[in-house]
C-alpha cells in the first residue's frame, strides 16, 4: 500500500512539473482577447496596413523589432522602452541602434488604434500588439499568414546592459548561430527559417564592408561571395562611404517575403557571413537547398519557428503588466 502511495506521489509530482514547464505556452492561446477586445486582430491589421501604405520600411522594421525584442529578456516589448536620465534602455544599446523607427511607430500606432476603442483601452499588451503586427507585415509582403498565440504581458524592465551577447552577429559561424538560438529553445532548422527574414529590408555598408575590402591578407574579398555581387557591393559601398547608405539584403526581390533568400545563398549572394555560412557549411546546406526549391515547405518551417520564437521568455502573472504607453514603463 505504501509503495503504491509513493508511486502516486511521484506521478503527481512529475505531472505537476510537466504542467509547470508548459504553463507559459499554455497561457498563450489563439483568441485570447475574444471576450476582452474581440476585434483586436482586425484593429491591429488595419493600423499596420495604413502604416505599410506610407512606407515599405514598416515590414522589415517591425519584423526585426520582434526578433530583437524576443532574444533579449523574452517577447515582452522591452525593446520599445525609451531611455530616461536614470536608465539606458535596450533600444539604445549599440546592437539596437540600427532598428528602424518605422518598426517602433507601427506598434505605437496600432496600440493607439486599439486603445481608441473604450472597451479595449489598456487591455491589450504592447508585446501582443508587436506579435500581431509582425504576422501582419509578413503577410503584407507576400509571406504566409498564420494564427498568433496571444496572452503575453509587457516586461517591467529594459536595460542596455541586458542586450550584451544576446543578439546574433553578422560574422557568426554555424556553431555560434546554433548555440545562440538553442539558448531560446530554437533548433538549427528554426534558425535557418528565421534567418530568411533577411529576404526583406536593408543593411548599412559598415555591417559587411569587411567582406568586400579587408577579409583576410590572402583574400581582400571573401571568397564565398559571388565575384560579380562583390563588385556590385563595392560600387554601392565605396570605401569611406556615408554611414547612412544602405543596400538591400536580398538583391533580387527585396520587397517580397519569399524563398529567394535561399536561392541567393546557392549563388554566393548572402550579404552577411552569417547568411552565407548556411550554404557553405555542409551541416546546414541540405536545408538551404530543400527550401530554395520548395517554397511551401519553407513557409511551414518559418511559421513553426515564429510560433516557437513568440513563446520565448513570455511574462505572465506578476512578472509583467499592460503598459498604457508602449515606450514608458507603468
Amino acid at each position: 500500500m505504501m509503495g503504491s502511495f509513493q508511486l502516486i506521489l511521484v506521478l503527481s509530482l512529475s505531472f505537476s512539473l510537466c504542467l509547470f514547464s508548459s504553463s507559459v505556452s499554455a497561457q498563450l492561446r489563439q483568441n485570447y482577447y475574444a471576450n476582452i477586445c474581440p476585434n483586436v486582430e482586425s484593429i491591429v491589421r488595419n493600423a499596420v496596413q495604413k502604416k505599410f501604405q506610407q512606407t515599405f520600411v514598416t515590414v522589415p522594421g517591425t519584423l526585426r523589432l520582434f526578433f530583437h525584442d524576443c532574444f533579449v529578456q523574452g517577447c515582452d516589448a522591452s525593446v520599445i522602452i525609451q531611455s530616461t536620465p536614470n536608465n539606458k534602455a535596450e533600444k539604445d544599446h549599440p546592437d539596437n541602434l540600427s532598428l528602424a523607427g518605422d518598426g517602433f511607430d507601427t506598434v505605437i500606432k496600432a496600440k493607439a488604434a486599439v486603445d481608441a476603442i473604450p472597451s479595449c483601452r489598456n487591455k491589450v499588451s504592447c508585446a501582443d500588439i508587436l506579435a500581431m503586427a509582425t504576422r501582419d507585415v509578413v503577410a503584407l509582403s507576400g509571406g504566409p499568414s498564420y494564427a498568433v498565440e496571444l496572452g503575453r504581458l509587457d516586461g517591467l524592465s529594459s536595460t542596455a546592459a541586458s542586450v550584451n551577447g544576446k543578439l546574433p552577429k553578422e560574422t557568426f559561424n554555424l556553431n555560434q548561430l546554433n548555440s545562440l538560438f538553442a539558448s531560446h529553445g530554437l533548433s538549427q532548422t528554426d534558425m535557418i527559417a528565421l534567418s530568411a527574414a533577411h529576404t526583406l529590408g536593408f543593411s548599412h555598408c559598415n555591417r559587411f564592408s569587411n567582406r568586400i575590402y579587408n577579409f583576410s591578407r590572402q583574400n581582400p574579398v571573401d571568397p564565398t561571395l559571388n565575384p560579380s555581387y562583390a563588385t556590385e557591393l563595392q560600387q554601392m559601398c565605396p570605401r569611406n562611404v556615408d554611414p547612412r547608405i544602405a543596400v538591400n539584403m536580398d538583391p533580387i526581390t527585396p520587397n517580397t517575403f519569399d524563398n529567394v533568400y535561399f536561392k541567393n545563398l546557392q549563388n554566393g549572394k548572402g550579404l552577411f557571413t552569417a547568411d552565407q555560412v548556411l550554404f557553405t557549411d555542409p551541416r546546414s546546406r541540405p536545408t538551404v537547398n530543400a527550401w530554395a526549391s520548395n517554397s511551401p515547405a519553407f513557409e511551414r518551417a518559418f511559421v513553426a519557428a515564429m510560433k516557437k520564437l513568440g513563446r520565448v521568455g513570455v511574462k505572465t502573472g506578476k512578472k509583467g503588466n499592460i503598459r498604457q504607453d508602449c515606450a514608458v514603463l507603468n
